[in-house]
C-alpha cells in the first residue's frame, strides 16, 4: 500500500511540474507498466485530484489545483544533505556560505522521522583547505556566468607557461579534486577548458557576451564528445 501511495504522490509531483505528461513518460519514470499508470490516474481522479486528459494523449493537473508542500523520500533527503555538504566543502565562498542555511531550512521542513534520518547520514565531504584562491576564483566565475560577462585569465598550464586569455565562461565542472572552467576562448577562437587552481589571476570584465549555437555550452559538450573527452 505504501508503495502505491508513494507512486501516486510521485505522479502528482510530475504532473504539477509539466504542461502535459504522457502515460509512457510516467511509466518510465516510475518503473511500472502503462496499464498501472492508467489505474493510478483513475485512483487519483476518484480521490478528488483534478487530473485532466486521457489515455493516448496525456495528462495534466487543473491549473488552479494546489497540493501540500512536496515531501522527499529518505534517499532523496540524504542526496540533498550529501550534495550540500559537498558544495560547502568544495564550492565557491558564496555558494558554500549558502549551504548551511539551506540545510537548516530543509531540516525545518522535514517531518521528525525524515529529519532524524538526514541527521544520521554518514556521507561527508572533507574541508577544502589551502586553496582559498580557488574559492575566490569560483565566485568570480560564478558571477560572470550569471551576468554573461567576459573573463580575463592569467593562466599557468601544465608546462608552467603563463598566458593571458579573454574567455566567454560557459560552465563549471567538478572533476574529483579540481574545478574546470569551460569556455569559448576569444584568443584561440575555439573551445578551451581551464583549471581554476591554475589561474594566477582572474578578473570579470565589463563586456557582455551572448551565446550562439557555435559558441555555447552545448557546443562545448559536442566538441568534447567529438574529441573523445
Amino acid at each position: 500500500m505504501s508503495r502505491r501511495a508513494d507512486r501516486l504522490f510521485q505522479i502528482v509531483q510530475v504532473l504539477r511540474g509539466r504542461r502535459l505528461t504522457t502515460a509512457a513518460l510516467l511509466a518510465q519514470r516510475l518503473g511500472v507498466s502503462e496499464r498501472t499508470v492508467y489505474r493510478d490516474i483513475q485512483a487519483l481522479s476518484l480521490s478528488g485530484v483534478p487530473v485532466e486528459g486521457e489515455a493516448g494523449i496525456g495528462y495534466r493537473l487543473r491549473a488552479d489545483f494546489d497540493v501540500p508542500p512536496l515531501m522527499f523520500t529518505a534517499m532523496e533527503v540524504e542526496a540533498l544533505v550529501a550534495g550540500l555538504r559537498l558544495l560547502k566543502a568544495w564550492g565557491g565562498g558564496a555558494l558554500a556560505a549558502a549551504a548551511d542555511p539551506a540545510l537548516e531550512k530543509l531540516m525545518a521542513a522535514l517531518p521528525p522521522p525524515r529529519r532524524l534520518a538526514a541527521q544520521q547520514s554518514r556521507v561527508f565531504a572533507p574541508e577544502y583547505v589551502n586553496q582559498a584562491h580557488v574559492r575566490e576564483a569560483f565566485d568570480v566565475v560564478h558571477g560572470a556566468l550569471g551576468a554573461h560577462k567576459l573573463l580575463q585569465l592569467d593562466y599557468c598550464d601544465v608546462q608552467q607557461r603563463i598566458t593571458e586569455r579573454v574567455v566567454m565562461p560557459l560552465g563549471l565542472f567538478f572533476w574529483g579534486n579540481a574545478w574546470l572552467l569551460a569556455t569559448w576562448c576569444t584568443t584561440r577562437e575555439d573551445y578551451r577548458s581551464f583549471r581554476l587552481d591554475r589561474c594566477r589571476a582572474i578578473r570579470m570584465l565589463d563586456d557582455h557576451f551572448h551565446e550562439t549555437p557555435e559558441r555555447s555550452l552545448n557546443g562545448f559538450l559536442r566538441a568534447v564528445r567529438a574529441g573523445g573527452g
